[in-house]
């Protein structure tokens, strides 16, 4: 069988920045293990499988990390209604409708920018039961946990930038991964970074669902609807965030890096 697949930056407007996902537009459906193989032979944080419904504008979604696949992924999903509209897919300015395991997913192309309609994701304060106040040695002023997953919000955002992450220490504390997160640097409200061991992504250069769950930490803890976010990892990527009751809008932009195809 030979598959197109396309290598998308997301979070981004340059090439080589931003998170990467790889996108196949299925014109004939594969198996989970074979959308799993493809997954671990392309080796980045996510690959992303695109189905036609028979329903116009309406298509199936998954992602698979290397080693799973998951129920949410916000960079693959930018990335695949960027490759959609490149290749005829989707028309500009239409509403892609996606079914996925989180539910419906809607994107919506506005100039160089993409909207993602997404669910909020609820944190609760809590405290975690092995990082405590101090995760690998910066101080947690608050804690909150979502579903498999923790945020610890740091002082500042030199802290998020300076951290060494643990990858062994977070991996055998958390059941997903960990988010840590501070005030922003002019021009964004907040900063953040995820590390995600236990999905095979050591650290995450851009995690759209993550944003989601920050959209909920930041408002209980500011009440702001609107953020402007940075993930501070080394290839960076930007994000606006818009609050609407229990969804988010996730606004950003991505570019092709690569198109070609795979033999199997």
């Amino acid at each position: 069988m030979k598959l197109n697949i396309a290598t998308v930056d997301a979070f981004t407007d340059k090439a080589f920045s931003g998170n990467p996902a790889a996108v196949c537009l299925l014109e004939n459906s594969l198996s989970a293990e074979q959308m799993q193989a493809i997954a671990m032979e392309m080796n980045l944080s996510e690959t992303a499988f695109v189905e036609r419904t028979t329903e116009h504008g309406n298509f199936g979604l998954r992602w698979f990390t290397p080693n799973l696949e998951i129920d949410l992924c916000g960079h693959a999903t930018l990335a695949s209604s960027f490759w959609m509209l490149k290749s005829g897919w989707a028309n500009p300015g239409e509403t892609i409708r996606f079914q996925t395991r989180s539910g419906e997913l809607r994107v919506k192309s506005d100039g160089d920018w993409l909207e993602m309609d997404f669910p909020l994701i609820p944190t609760f304060t809590e405290k975690h039961p092995f990082f405590g106040d101090e995760f690998l040695g910066y101080k947690i002023v608050h804690s909150s946990q979502l579903r498999r997953n923790w945020i610890f919000e740091l002082e500042n955002s030199l802290d998020v930038e300076g951290l060494i992450p643990d990858f062994g220490l977070i991996a055998a504390h958390s059941e997903e991964g960990i988010i840590i997160t501070a005030p922003g640097k002019e021009p964004f409200d907040i900063y953040s970074r995820f590390f995600g061991p236990n999905v095979g992504v050591p650290e995450d250069p851009v995690t759209g669902f993550a944003h989601c769950a920050l959209m909920d930490y930041w408002y209980q803890r500011t009440g702001k609807f609107e953020l402007k976010a940075f993930q501070a990892s080394k290839r960076g990527g930007i994000l606006h965030l818009e609050k609407h009751d229990d969804r988010v809008i996730l606004r950003g932009q991505a570019v092709s890096v690569l198109n070609g195809y795979i033999e199997f």
